[in-house]
């Protein structure tokens, strides 16, 4: 789960805005939107995370800036020296030539235990910082890391701790539990100044490091820089890869009403072929032939029910494209269930369609809004003054009560 978050100096972000998702004790106990932020705290924050606001508010840079760290961890171990990482400053003169930073706050696993020792069901709250220089020269945009690190709190005692930390002149602190004293020699040979310093020791197969990566690994996006949109093959193997999730979709889309009765995956070699039975039809659909609410829906169920099933995040931009309200709403009760939802999986998403508003609460909600300089301003619905539960969200914010909506005229 991430409970909190700091950008600044990204794309449209220009200047530091903190996403502060913890809740005190004010809301009802029983809520079940709501999950502890890590095992044994007091303190907790939605599973559903929604973004409001006009078209180019800075939406899609929230979520990438999260997805770009997952990126960052996971694979820029593959990023060639000298190459640009896949993000820009904010183009203005000042920005342009400062420092990004991303900070994200979350609880996962014990990275520093052995598998075989370690307790899925406990959670530990951690903190990821990542301070990007970048310089402009003749129109191009040189970026190195300046600061990389993680932190974690022990559940005991309750300190900061530092597990690692890199520098800009790379070098390295880390906790003894860390064991990183067999890998500084290959370390110093083979970490670039735009490389993870994590994803970099997961390659040498330093061992807390891969421990690291597999989680981030089970953070589900479909946004990274650009919004691709899988094509037929990628949506068959992703369901022929995953017979569950093909199940398990067999079963829930019956009760959604798209008219599809089932859907079947088959293989040759590297050629994947998806067919739907709809009812009253004699022969399957193939998905070219699909509506795109039902190919929407085919695309995300996968990664949905992964990151419920890893007890992760997902972070996916407009998934109310194509899709009616009423089954966006189904997809939110799926985080809300606790039956389902037993490790507290957490959804981040950017909304167009303000009816949603009805089915969120406060601390659910955040909106973006971009001023006349071109900068984006991140702020949630719970930092407005005489916001109440009762309050229709949907009609105030379409009355501009709430701000971040689309200047027209």
């Amino acid at each position: 789960m991430i409970y909190k978050v700091e950008i600044e100096n990204f794309h449209s972000i220009r200047n530091l805005q903190v996403v502060d998702l913890m809740v005190s004790g004010n809301p009802p106990q029983d809520t079940n939107r709501l999950a502890s932020c890590w095992t044994e705290s007091t303190k907790r924050a939605p599973k559903v995370v929604a973004v409001f606001g006009a078209n180019g508010s800075g939406k899609s840079n929230l979520l990438r800036a999260l997805s770009f760290v997952t990126w960052f961890v996971e694979d820029s171990f593959g990023n060639n020296l000298g190459n640009s990482l896949p993000f820009d400053p904010f183009f203005d003169e000042y920005a342009i030539n400062r420092p990004t930073l991303i900070k994200i706050w979350f609880s996962a696993v014990d990275f520093l235990e052995s598998s075989s020792n370690c307790d899925s069901t406990r959670r530990r709250p951690y903190c990821y910082e990542l301070e990007i220089s970048n310089k402009e020269v003749g129109g191009e945009i040189y970026q190195h890391v300046l600061n990389e690190a993680i932190f974690y709190w022990p559940l005991k005692s309750g300190r900061k701790t530092c597990m690692i930390q890199r520098s800009e002149d790379g070098a390295i602190r880390a906790t003894k539990t860390f064991e990183l004293s067999g890998f500084k020699p290959a370390l110093d040979k083979v970490l670039r100044p735009n490389a993870s310093v994590i994803s970099t020791l997961a390659n040498l197969g330093h061992s807390v490091s891969t421990a690291i990566v597999q989680f981030v690994q089970t953070i589900g996006y479909n946004i990274f820089v650009n919004k691709l949109d899988l094509d037929e093959q990628s949506i068959s193997r992703q369901y022929f890869n995953r017979p569950d999730a093909a199940k398990l979709f067999n079963r829930e889309i019956q009760r959604l009403d798209f008219g599809v009765r089932s859907l079947e995956v088959n293989s040759n070699e590297d050629n994947y072929q998806l067919k739907i039975h709809h009812e009253g039809l004699c022969r399957p659909i193939v998905p070219d032939h699909e509506s795109h609410g039902t190919l929407q829906l085919l695309k995300f169920y996968p990664l949905i029910t992964g990151v419920i099933e890893t007890g992760s995040v997902a972070l996916i931009d407009q998934l109310d494209a194509a899709l009616h309200p009423m089954i966006i709403a189904e997809i939110l009760e799926w985080f809300y269930d606790t039956d389902r939802n037993t490790r507290d999986a957490q959804l981040w998403m950017s909304c167009h369609s303000a009816s949603l508003l009805e089915e969120l609460s406060k601390e659910e909600i955040l909106f973006c809004e971009k001023n006349n300089r071109g900068t984006t301003e991140i702020y949630g619905l719970n930092e407005i003054q005489a916001v109440r539960r009762n309050d229709n969200y949907y009609r105030k914010y379409l009355g501009g009560v709430y701000g971040a909506l689309p200047q027209i005229g």
